[in-house]
């Protein structure tokens, strides 16, 4: 009977005890879990807390690299090539405690309106409210503005708020610089530029050559991350100010530079040619005062600096290549031997192929090894070289090691290949290279290469290295020189020197470069006038080339004139290129007191009198300076202004087409040429009056 009450009270107590069972398991799996839980909150806030707060502030600060100055490349005479421009960002801390309520609110409007003048990018309104949506939204890093000169910023300085200072005024000026070329397309490959991109940087003319010595050190300051995800500069003792670079002294002289570009400017006009370099240096020590580099622009329709092609195109010189031929031949006793040769109506047959003569030179076709050189004859100089090395080739390949530079002259430049001059070992050396070769042709070499060689001859057999830096300087104290060096001592004899020299002299009086010469002082040299190799073929289109050095019996300096398929008016150097170089001969000679004779009066006497003759207005106010009483006793004025007032046609009659456009196109007018030879009708008449911008129409006649 007791047995059904005890099953009863069993079923009441069951359920009870499971619940107290759940609930202690529910209890204990909570404990544990605020355990873990508080367990990775302290091992976050002890253990990993140091590294995390670190990251977070990785996040907002980081060092950036700040810029240094760039250094200066300065001319010979102290102007000024290439500089870096202080350029500024403005920004503003427009939400600074240390700027009052009150004086924002009196100042903003006229801040404002300071800013508008200035800028003229918004109005006073716009400015105004710029400022005071800044303030209320806590921006402590406000753009102002950007590319702010030097001169601006002083200005900004001044302006109510900001002339607080960087504090109390909030006022952020962050500095970067431009860099700037005062002088515009003077010299402007040779210069050259930099443009800054890690590993793929480009490192242009002097600007790259010497890059170590322009660039400076950069320095290191520490920027904040805002709220716009801008960085904004603060102060802390780790920045590194940046070290500013140091400044090269070139050997450029800016007047003969000017020069030298018009010069050629004007043939490369006159002749509507490809392209054309101009290189001038001084004989002994191989510093180059000029170096001029157009090509023709199809996007301006004009002529620009855009290739350095005195130090970088190799071509086949052409005729300027034979006088090295010849002083192999002279070192290796050949010429000697030969009293003259007889190239008969000009056309050798070596071989398979003729070698030609553009024209008859002598009647009974015989020419002694002079005249060859100074008529320029490819048949002359070909037989004579053939003949003396015809299973000899090494003798004549041994002979220009010698006298010409084989390799890179080693311009302060890059870019520059080596001369193409093949031996004889040479899988492409032919039977018809020699006399080829011996006038210029299957080989290349660079203007500055042929200039160099020519240069060694002009001083007396040294052979120095070109250069277009003199030293480096830094706060204007020099700190490093760079001295004249010579590549060869002697590259021949001085009997072969003294030969060569004479022929040179001969190819100005009496040859193909008759047109140089003058009664004041004495030219050398040689034209080359070369056909064009294009894709292993010639071609109808021709370079012209002059080199050579004046004064011819104590030379000062030497000269390069370069000129790229002339399409008008002539292609033969004497044409062409020979022009250029008398006309910066003429002007470098009268400004160089040096190279003047002792009688200086009788001097100036004569070069007034050529330079009245060329009209030159670049030469006259040098010589105007010079001696003024002088030059008021022998310039023909009536004459020489007759031809040159002021809004007057001139009467250019009976002048080449080069002294023609040179004067009318300085006074303003657009000359257009038809014919060849002198002008003989103009279709403005002497005395008009004209507008600048005219254009007048010269007819040539020989």
């Amino acid at each position: 009977m007791n047995q059904p009450k005890n099953i009863s009270e069993q079923t009441q107590r069951g359920p009870g005890k499971q619940s107290m069972g759940r609930t202690y398991f529910v209890f204990i799996l909570m404990l544990l879990g605020g355990l873990l839980i508080m367990g990775r909150a302290l091992k976050v806030q002890l253990v990993e807390g140091g590294e995390l707060r670190a990251n977070a502030h990785k996040m907002d600060y980081r060092f950036f690299d700040s810029e240094s100055m760039r250094g200066n490349i300065y001319a010979t005479d102290g102007s000024l090539l290439a500089t870096s421009v202080p350029i500024f960002e403005i920004r503003m801390d427009a939400a600074s405690d240390l700027i009052p309520d009150k004086l924002f609110n009196d100042s903003v409007g006229y801040l404002a309106s300071h800013l508008a003048n200035m800028f003229g990018d918004r109005t006073h309104w716009g400015y105004k409210q710029w400022l005071i949506k800044g303030r209320k939204a806590g921006n402590r890093y406000l753009a102002i503005q950007k590319n702010v000169t030097y001169d601006q910023l002083a200005k900004i300085r001044r302006m109510p708020i900001l002339n607080r200072g960087k504090y109390s005024g909030g006022l952020i000026a962050e500095r970067t610089t431009r860099r700037e070329y005062p002088f515009g397309i003077l010299a402007k490959r040779t210069i050259g530029y930099t443009l800054i991109n890690g590993k793929d940087s480009l490192l242009v003319g002097l600007e790259g050559a010497f890059n170590d010595y322009l660039q400076g050190q950069s320095g290191r300051q520490l920027k904040k991350r805002m709220a716009n995800s801008a960085w904004k500069p603060v102060y802390n003792e780790l920045n590194i100010e940046p070290i500013d670079g140091k400044d090269i002294i070139t050997t450029i002289n800016t007047h003969l530079q000017d020069v030298a570009e018009s010069a050629l400017m004007k043939q490369l006009r006159l002749h509507d040619a490809e392209k054309g370099t101009v290189v001038l240096m001084e004989v002994q020590t191989g510093e180059i005062k000029a170096i001029a580099n157009l090509n023709y622009d199809e996007a301006t329709g004009d002529y620009t600096e855009m290739y350095n092609l005195a130090v970088g195109e190799a071509i086949e010189p052409g005729s300027t290549f034979k006088l090295a031929s010849f002083m192999v031949a002279m070192e290796a006793g050949a010429l000697a031997r030969i009293d003259s040769v007889n190239i008969g109506n000009g056309n050798i047959v070596f071989h398979n192929r003729t070698m030609r003569d553009s024209h008859r030179i002598k009647e009974n076709g015989w020419l002694t090894p002079e005249e060859c050189l100074v008529y320029s004859s490819n048949a002359g100089v070909s037989k004579i070289i053939y003949d003396s090395f015809v299973g000899r080739e090494w003798d004549f390949y041994k002979g220009l090691q010698k006298i010409f530079p084989m390799e890179a002259t080693g311009i302060n430049i890059s870019g520059e290949p080596t001369p193409g001059i093949k031996n004889p070992d040479n899988p492409h050396w032919s039977k018809v290279t020699l006399p080829w070769m011996s006038i210029g042709y299957e080989l290349t070499v660079t203007p500055l290469q042929m200039l160099t060689f020519y240069n060694a001859v002009a001083n007396n057999g040294v052979m120095v290295r070109l250069r277009l830096v003199k030293s480096v300087s830094e706060a204007g104290i020099i700190t490093k020189t760079f001295e004249p060096e010579i590549i060869k001592k002697k590259i021949c004899s001085d009997k072969t020197i003294a030969t060569a020299r004479k022929y040179l002299e001969g190819v100005v009086e009496n040859g193909t470069g008759r047109n140089v010469r003058n009664a004041v002082y004495k030219i050398a040299g040689k034209t080359g006038t070369s056909k064009v190799n294009e894709h292993g073929r010639y071609i109808a289109k021709y370079n012209a080339s002059f080199v050579g050095y004046f004064p011819a019996d104590n030379p000062k300096y030497s000269c390069i004139v370069m000129i790229y398929r002339p399409k008008e008016g002539g292609y033969y150097a004497s044409q062409v290129a020979a022009p250029v170089f008398k006309e910066i001969a003429d002007i470098v000679y009268s400004l160089d007191l040096d190279i003047h004779p002792a009688d200086y009066n009788a001097y100036l006497e004569n070069i007034i009198e050529m330079a009245t003759d060329a009209i030159s207005d670049k030469l006259l106010p040098f010589l105007a300076g010079a001696n003024e009483a002088l030059l008021a006793g022998h310039v023909r004025r009536e004459e020489f202004s007759s031809q040159i007032q002021d809004e007057q046609i001139p009467d250019v009659s009976g002048l080449s087409a080069g002294d023609a456009i040179f004067m009318l196109e300085n006074m303003g007018l657009v000359v257009k040429i038809k014919g060849r030879g002198l002008v003989k009708r103009q279709s403005l008449v002497p005395g008009y009056v004209f507008r600048k911008g005219d254009h007048i129409y010269l007819n040539l006649e020989i």
